[in-house]
């Protein structure tokens, strides 16, 4: 980082030299992230309905020129965060495809749309409202949803999950309709943050089944929510974290975990050189038990330990160029 050396009694305007001396360490530093994300159509189906997004957003405020004495500001203030995104539509012939692909884009659009972007989890007041407003996007773009199946009697019925996560700094939200999933990887634990909406789960939280019967197996497919037909009772669910040194954060849709148990997930991320080996690694797995979904994974590797504090990389595999 370079300071801007201001000393009394000088001209008004700096030479190239001062406004690139060194500036002292910013207040808030970006976390280094590793993000990759990987998808593919499988085996069985013909068409990919999931759909992923990752994107990097934030705040800078740089100092070009001043007569401040030396030291007392940073040469630039940035915040930077991410935000990923993973959808598996449902519904039949095209549906599902443009169920999921419209709940991305209609996210965007609303948040592009917000005047006052919240950039700061840290409050309570300001992590209320991060996570009203989540909460209000997922039933605007359930509306959104519902208007178009209205509108073109061939989308009647067609749906999609959705999990995001947004981190910032250390901070993270989840947000979450559906049986996609989010997993943070800490430390040795894999812990799964979202909880599935399906049948199966639900007999499960009613005690009346166990996550092994058979009967429960056969129900992981039923969902009871998804994004098109959410109506006014059904709560997206929210999950407020931090971020650690060292923790992976995977999303994935279920042609993931359907096909590959959460020990081996756990194994491939932890052994993985990269995120975008990682992605890589973990679609090959799917497509190896059988690829009977589309299967779609989305990585971030946090740590301080990276070597560049901003990296990103972003590697999309298709069906065009992983396992024909």
């Amino acid at each position: 980082m370079n300071r801007t050396e201001s000393r009394n009694n000088e001209p008004d305007t700096p030479s190239s030299e001062q406004l690139t001396e060194e500036f002292p360490t910013p207040a808030v530093l970006p976390t280094a992230v590793d993000v990759a994300a990987a998808t593919h159509t499988g085996y069985v189906k013909n068409d990919n309905e999931d759909h992923y997004l990752v994107m990097r957003f934030g705040r800078s405020l740089e100092n070009l020129s001043t007569n401040l004495t030396r030291g007392l500001l940073a040469r630039s203030y940035d915040v930077t965060g991410y935000a990923m995104f993973v959808a598996d539509g449902m519904g039949g012939h095209a549906g599902g495809e443009i169920a999921s692909r419209m709940s991305l884009t209609r996210l965007v659009e609303l948040l592009v749309e917000t005047p006052d972007w919240m950039l700061s989890f840290e409050t309570p007041e300001h992590a209320a409202v991060v996570i009203q407003r989540m909460k209000d996007r997922f039933f605007q773009i359930d509306e959104t949803l519902r208007a178009e199946a209205e509108r073109i009697n061939t989308l009647r019925g067609m749906g999609t999950t959705l999990t995001v996560a947004g981190t910032l700094g250390h901070q993270l939200v989840i947000g979450h309709i559906g049986d996609s999933r989010a997993y943070l990887l800490r430390a040795g634990k894999f812990e799964q943050l979202t909880t599935d909406h399906t049948l199966a789960q639900a007999l499960i939280d009613a005690g009346v089944a166990k996550p092994d019967d058979p009967a429960t197996h056969s129900m992981r497919h039923v969902l009871t929510a998804a994004l098109g037909s959410l109506g006014d009772v059904i709560q997206p669910q929210i999950h407020r974290t931090q971020i650690s040194v060292g923790d992976q954060l995977l999303l994935c849709t279920d042609g993931l975990t359907e096909m590959v148990d959460d020990e081996e997930i756990s194994y491939v991320i932890s052994e993985a050189e990269s995120a975008q080996s990682a992605c890589h690694d973990l679609v090959d797995l799917a497509l190896r038990a059988g690829g009977l979904d589309n299967v779609t994974v989305v990585l971030a590797r946090f740590g301080a330990e990276l070597a560049d504090a901003s990296t990103f990389s972003l590697e999309a595999h298709s069906a065009s160029n992983l396992h024909q």
